[in-house]
């Protein structure tokens, strides 16, 4: 029997628990299955004894006598309070909640009690408690596991229903990994593994369990990605006549390559130039390109994925390329660099946006359907309806996070079986890379052109915004410009949010209060685009000073002569967005600044001016971590890392609503090494056995069927 099997209810839970049954019902779990893959978060070791004196060390272990009992509170929000002593002091147990305690702590009764105490109102107390009475903890391992728990669903009962499914069901679980792995690792057999998990006779058996469900799961994460790479080469092969011609032996770039190399006034980084050579030997390969481009804000990617374009309309294959944008800002800037660059080598160019108007329109697709355009830049429009292509040979996606599957899938339509590249300034770390991209070769630009100067970054609460005014006058003064970053657009665009800045309100203060003699701009997602472009083209010129803007220009805006980017309300963006609007700056010769601007009621020290080793733990709350982060780091790959910490990897890689990860206790990140090893083990047994026909390798199959949302048609 395979775990994924059990979908029984679990009616043997008894009828008089209706609470406890819509508390699992809450949390999701509506079969044996889903009850015993509710994993605890830790093992408690309650044979550990931890006095009540010694509180602040770490969290309490000790056996207790009940001394009295009392209220606090009046009416229906009285809570029940129980003072309690051990051979080194006394304590309070505040019972929020949990009234029926007082008929279990009987005056001079004894129990062993765990959890975390601290100093308040003149004694020690603890609200986040557990006990057990002396016959539990006579008869028990000692050791507690504590689960995620909600409203009606209390750990007693939920340990109760885990230990009758366990009863009825663990001793007949079948393996669903290799034997051969099981082995070699020192894994345990999937019953045991289970029963371990919720009951270990020991700390390092239950160590062995979660190793062995962590491994598991990414197992067959990796399974289902190695099958969804198989298939899609499988499809995509390319017959040998189609297949282009190779660069010159001499060089690892084409002749069109070459050329735009020869006329650059800089060298490529070794970055770009390794990246480049991965994406021509892919493009020269047997099946189509299927690869990802990661680097920082300002790598130059872009220029990456310019050389690529080439490589597609080379005289052979002849081919055609389309660079698609998340927005017509970044699509008109890698269309205008695209012009700039490409245009003098013979490549004919066009832009392709929903606002090219309907004459303009049917003369460029006629052109491009009749293969008189090399190059197509645009947005989402690149896939309408009516946009064909003669020979679409390549496309190219950035800022791919923005793009749903469907979307991708779309653009890929237009061709048959083309290279894709999409590209990403919002690093992944390699770990959570190999899960969400594991069908995909990753290429990793980690140089930044030389003589950048590094932006440097300012931390201030609100209350102390005058002085961050005060420094970006000067810089004004002193002929740059500056853009200031809001998290709304109007004051109505969030209901009960006080006190919250907006892009409307602040750019008209900001034009008559604070900066009067210098012309502010305003820009956001809702201005049509010829508005946009306007605004932006003055703001390159330099004609407008300010660029009061929210989160629209996190990408696809490039002014040298930028130095200040202030982010009003820091707190409420994400780390890559900090990072991504820090990287609008910084892009030409002058020293160039942010400063993330906080609210004082989410942050409640202030940061200005100080240095890291100078900070209070008191500076260290969650919303002041996250901010020191950028404060510390200038590494797009060490922000991503950190923002996995703080916001997880569903919602960093977009993939949080699309069940893609779907990881009960594994994950990607702290997991990283069993993450690389299933990886390896599970194309390795691709590569020899696809079809999982060898004896060893049944289980697999056997699992696979029985689990369909596994199979490579889902994915």
């Amino acid at each position: 029997m395979f775990l994924r099997e059990l979908t029984q209810a679990y009616e043997w839970a008894g009828r008089k628990d209706s609470a406890a049954l819509a508390g699992l019902t809450r949390i999701g779990i509506n079969s044996v299955a889903g009850l015993l893959c509710h994993y605890p978060r830790k093992m408690e070791d309650t044979t550990r004894i931890v006095p009540i004196k010694d509180f602040g060390i770490s969290q309490i272990c000790t056996d207790v006598q009940v001394i009295a009992h009392a209220w606090i509170g009046f009416g229906r929000m009285r809570t029940l309070k129980v003072l309690v002593e051990d051979n080194t002091g006394t304590a309070a147990l505040v019972c929020f909640n949990r009234s029926f305690l007082k008929d279990k702590f009987v005056v001079g009764s004894r129990f062993r009690i765990w959890g975390k105490f601290h100093y308040k109102y003149g004694e020690i107390q603890s609200s986040d408690f557990d006990y057990e009475t002396p016959e539990e903890a006579a008869n028990s391992s000692g050791l507690l596991p504590i689960y995620p728990l909600t409203e009606g669903l209390k750990s007693p009962v939920l340990q109760r229903l885990v230990k009758h499914a366990l009863e009825e069901y663990a001793a007949s679980l079948d393996d669903e990994l290799p034997q051969e792995i099981i082995l070699r690792d020192g894994l345990l057999h999937k019953s045991r593994a289970i029963a371990a998990i919720h009951f270990p006779s020991s700390i390092p058996e239950f160590e062995t369990a979660r190793r062995t469900l962590i491994y598991e799961e990414l197992f067959y994460l990796e399974v289902m990605i190695g099958m969804r790479a198989l298939e899609r080469r499988k499809n995509a092969a390319l017959p040998p006549s189609t297949l282009p011609s190779s660069p010159s032996p001499s060089s690892p770039f084409s002749p069109l390559q070459q050329r735009l190399i020869e006329r650059l006034p800089f060298d490529l980084t070794a970055g770009q130039i390794t990246a480049a050579e991965e994406i021509n030997q892919d493009m020269d390969g047997n099946y189509p390109m299927a690869r990802l481009l990661q680097g920082d804000v300002g790598s130059g990617k872009t220029l990456v994925s310019f050389l690529a374009a080439l490589r597609a309309v080379e005289p052979v294959p002849g081919g055609q390329a389309a660079i698609m944008a998340p927005t017509e800002l970044l699509a008109r800037q890698h269309a205008e660099n695209a012009a700039r660059l490409l245009e003098p080598l013979g490549i004919r160019l066009c832009f392709l946006t929903g606002n090219v108007k309907a004459a303009g329109r049917a003369i460029l697709l006629k052109r491009l359907s009749e293969g008189e355009i090399d190059i197509v830049v645009g947005t989402h429009a690149l896939f309408s309806k009516d946009v064909i292509y003669k020979n679409l040979r390549l496309v190219v996606i950035d800022e791919q996070h923005r793009f749903g599957v469907t979307q991708r899938s779309l653009i890929m339509s237009k061709g048959k079986n083309p290279n894709l590249l999409m590209m990403s300034a919002t690093p992944i770390p390699r770990t959570l890379a190999l899960t969400v991209f594991g069908d995909m070769d990753v290429s990793v630009i980690r140089d930044m052109p030389p003589g950048r100067k590094p932006v440097k970054t300012h931390l201030a609460k609100e209350s102390n915004e005058k002085k961050v005014y005060d420094f970006v006058r000067k810089e004004l003064a002193a002929g740059r410009q500056a853009y200031f970053v809001y998290p709304l657009i109007g004051d109505n665009e969030v209901q009960n949010v006080k006190d919250l800045k907006d892009a409307v309100s602040m750019t008209e203060r900001l034009s008559r209060e604070i900066f009067p003699n210098y012309k502010t701009a305003l820009i956001h997602s809702k201005i049509d685009e010829e508005e946009k472009q306007r605004i932006m083209n003055g703001f390159r010129k330099g004609e407008i000073n300010i660029l009061a803007a929210t989160s629209v220009v996190e990408v696809g805006v490039d002014v040298p002569n930028a130095s200040c980017m202030v982010i009003e309300h820091a707190e409420r963006f994400g780390l890559s967005s900090l990072h991504q609007l820090r990287g609008r700056v910084g892009r030409g010769q002058d020293q160039s600044y942010c400063f993330l601007i906080y609210s004082d009621q989410n942050i409640p020290s202030d940061l200005f001016g100080k240095k890291p080793e100078e900070l209070s733990e008191e500076d260290r709350t969650k919303e002041g971590k996250r901010l020191m982060v950028m404060l510390e780091n200038s590494d797009g790959f060490i922000i991503a890392e950190k923002d996995l910490i703080f916001r997880g990897p569903g919602q960093i890689t977009g993939t949080e609503q699309s069940g893609y990860i779907s990881l009960g206790i594994a994950d990607p990140v702290n997991d990283a090494a069993e993450l690389e090893r299933a990886r390896t083990d599970v194309f390795a047994i691709l590569e020899t056995d696809p079809g999982f026909l060898l004896s060893g390798h049944q289980c697999i199959a056997e699992t696979l069927k029985r689990a369909p949302h596994f199979s490579s048609a889902g994915l």
